[in-house]
């Protein structure tokens, strides 16, 4: 398998390329439409052709560029089936793998950051989206979120994989890259160690964090797989001006 870890700065979003080497095809993982020209010069420059894009949730943060990708390359949009999404061509479910050669994700549903969140497990790496971060969790305070559902995703579904699982997370703010089941089951801040319920929900009621700047206009944009909105105000251009200067947009 062909593996490459991308990083799109303004959202501090990864994004993750897949690439099966026998038969040329490859998936993307949470693709940000800011960085969608890097990413196809990157299939380009390994000789891969896009089939899938694969999204973790309904972003608050970025705009996905599933639907400009598909109009670029053809590519089919897959996404969680509980977000009953009427653009998207795959509705991931648990249980039902999603298979491109040799490459099989193994949806696993982890809501608590949103209701119809799910991580994807492929041969000892999980990408968590924004259910489990390195040292953290995504909050759970808007979008559906729920405390003890993200408690619940987390500790039985995630912790419950092999120690050696590494994780790749939906994002990482302080220039952190991977880390592993292990880990974040011993030491993560929020949710490791001998942390309780109680303390987990007292956590994250403390928190306190703004409310996502761009949430207004990434959440409508995102339920239409990938939609820039034409009244952005120009201080929050960066987030769409990829596709506002690609032939495709």
């Amino acid at each position: 398998m062909i593996f490459r870890q991308l990083f799109e700065p303004l959202s501090s979003t990864y994004t993750y390329l897949l690439g099966d080497a026998t038969s040329g095809q490859a998936l993307l993982i949470d693709p940000v439409i800011a960085t969608m020209e890097r990413d196809l010069g990157v299939l380009h420059e390994l000789g891969l052709t896009l089939a899938y894009t694969v999204d973790t949730h309904i972003h608050a943060d970025h705009i996905t560029a599933a639907r400009e990708l598909k109009r670029a390359v053809g590519s089919r949009i897959a996404a969680p089936a509980y977000d009953r999404l009427p653009c998207a061509d795959v509705g991931i479910e648990e249980g039902v793998p999603l298979q491109l050669g040799g490459i099989v994700l193994q949806p696993l549903h982890t809501p608590g950051h949103t209701d119809g969140h799910f991580a994807y497990l492929h041969e000892g790496r999980v990408f968590t989206g924004d259910a489990l971060l390195i040292d953290g969790c995504g909050r759970t305070d808007f979008q559906n979120g729920d405390t003890d559902a993200m408690w619940r995703s987390v500790r039985d579904k995630l912790f419950v994989l092999p120690g050696e699982t590494q994780v790749y997370p939906g994002h990482d703010y302080r220039n952190r890259q991977v880390s592993t089941i292990e880990q974040e089951r011993q030491s993560n801040q929020r949710l490791g160690g001998t942390r309780t319920l109680e303390q987990f929900r007292r956590i994250m009621a403390e928190l306190k964090l703004p409310y996502p700047r761009f949430i207004e206009y990434a959440v409508p944009g995102n339920r239409q797989c990938g939609v820039c909105p034409p009244n952005l105000p120009q201080e929050l251009e960066a987030y769409c001006r990829q596709v506002a200067e690609s032939p495709q947009g």
